[in-house]
């Protein structure tokens, strides 16, 4: 049967590409399916059907033969495959085999019996695919002279590279990589010696790149309008999952969270986007973890939502003090900020929180509640020291100071930038003393390698220590 494609969309791309005769390939959204089965067509039917009934329609995909003849097809939750009206110059055979074979995947019942099959042959290795070569970004030494330098630091760079007005570096965990878009839309990611790892080009309006983790391995991943990138490194290809239209890519947690316009989210895993369950009424999706994400209500409490598990309540620990929860303000990678109310209807006590066992990780002064409603929370990623507002926080010592009208900018290692009486400054938590910076001086987005990252205008540069 022929159709015409008029009103199916256009996502996910999907691609079925037969090898021999029990070995084939399907590729959802960029994400590649091997499938080893006695029938490779039937079987790669069931696993497109299985999404398009997630999706609720029809899903239009491309199948291209072993000798490289390809059909357009529509592809329905029942199994149904519909040939797309085209002027073919011999008679479309996928859809003549999908229907002789309906009536099996409907019997079969689920994807893994079509893909395992009763006698499988050896599965076709997959080749790992690499990005292009494309032409490198000039990188040279340079003197940083556009401001002072930050402390620790000489103004002399071993290494700069042009990177795209208003965007922001990122440093790797591990201070191994440098990852930067270009002026000309490519990501490019850099070893802390200026040599160029891997390139990719970019659709317009790309996010900042930042380093997450999916599936439990950790990732650099890139958001578009239409779709969230992930490369696993190495210069291999990224896998790309499409977003529905009006998707936003937040990374408050340890990995990506999806969010929509309403109060609904999905987190990622393999390849694919997973609704977090069990939300309760009244609540806000705050970050994801894995397969994890952490929701809170306003007053509390916190929950851990897993995919195909039942909700899990978080019991926060109260500080000394502490009467009951005011709010819940925001959260961090194992980190949630929480309000509790005293005696004193003025005066809260702003705490830290593990989101694992709900202790209580640091509790700054009491304080009026208006005051703490405009603290902002930078945190080292390391999780020695962090600053929540005007309580700056050493986590090693767990040890907490009060610092009137302190303003926390960005921490870099164990120093917290801020503006301290409109003044830039710094500290290092648990001991180091407040220090006034030079006007206008830099802030370092990382250390990579034992070099500071700092930007001046749509400049990099990597600044040697004294």
């Amino acid at each position: 049967m022929t159709v015409a494609d008029k009103g199916i969309p256009s996502w996910p791309k999907v691609t079925i590409r037969l090898y021999d005769d029990h070995n084939a390939e399907v590729k959802i959204a960029g994400r590649s399916h091997p499938v080893n089965h006695h029938d490779p067509r039937q079987a790669a039917i069931a696993l497109i059907a299985e999404r398009a009934g997630q999706l609720g329609r029809p899903v239009k995909a491309t199948a291209i033969d072993s000798d490289g003849s390809s059909w357009p097809l529509v592809i329905h939750p029942d199994g149904q495959v519909d040939a797309i009206e085209v002027a073919p110059k011999r008679k479309p055979i996928w859809p003549i085999v999908a229907a002789a074979g309906l009536a099996v995947v409907l019997v079969g019942g689920t994807t893994a019996y079509l893909l395992v099959g009763r006698t499988p042959a050896k599965p076709k290795p997959s080749a790992v695919k690499m990005l292009p070569e494309l032409p490198l970004p000039r990188i040279v030494p340079d003197q940083f002279i556009g401001r002072p330098a930050p402390p620790g630091w000489t103004g002399n760079a071993s290494w700069t590279v042009d990177i795209a007005d208003g965007s922001a570096p990122v440093v790797s965990p591990d201070g191994s990589e440098v990852a930067v878009l270009t002026e000309d839309q490519k990501l490019v990611v850099l070893d802390s010696n200026g040599k160029v790892l891997y390139q990719d080009e970019l659709p317009k309006n790309a996010s900042d790149p930042v380093y997450t983790t999916i599936d439990s391995k950790p990732v650099l991943a890139i958001a578009t309008p239409k779709e969230l990138r992930y490369y696993p490194g190495d210069g291999v290809e990224p896998t790309s999952i499409e977003l529905p239209n009006g998707a936003d890519v937040q990374f408050f947690g340890t990995s990506p969270l999806i969010t929509f316009g309403d109060t609904s989210a999905s987190v990622v895993s393999n390849g694919e986007l997973h609704t977090v369950e069990n939300q309760p009424r009244f609540s806000t999706v705050l970050l994801a973890e894995g397969d994890k994400a952490l929701i809170a209500r306003y007053a509390g409490p916190l929950y851990w939502s897993q995919t195909g598990k039942d909700l899990q309540q978080l019991t926060l620990k109260p500080p000394p003090g502490a009467t009951g929860i005011n709010h819940v303000a925001m959260a961090s990678p194992g980190r949630a900020l929480i309000i509790w109310n005293t005696k004193n209807p003025d005066a809260v006590i702003p705490t830290v929180s593990s989101t694992a066992d709900g202790s209580v990780a640091a509790a700054c002064q009491a304080v009026d509640p208006r005051r703490v409603s405009s603290w902002k929370w930078v945190p080292d990623p390391s999780g020695k020291v962090a600053a929540y507002g005007e309580c700056v926080i050493d986590f090693i010592g767990r040890k907490t100071t009060l610092l009137e009208d302190f303003d926390p900018l960005s921490v870099t290692g164990t120093t917290i930038y801020a503006n301290s009486g409109g003044k830039l400054s710094s500290i290092v938590p648990g001991g180091g003393k407040l220090t006034e910076l030079p006007k206008n001086a830099a802030r370092p987005w990382g250390i990579a390698g034992n070099r500071a990252i700092v930007v001046h205008g749509t400049v990099l540069y990597a600044l040697d220590k004294k």
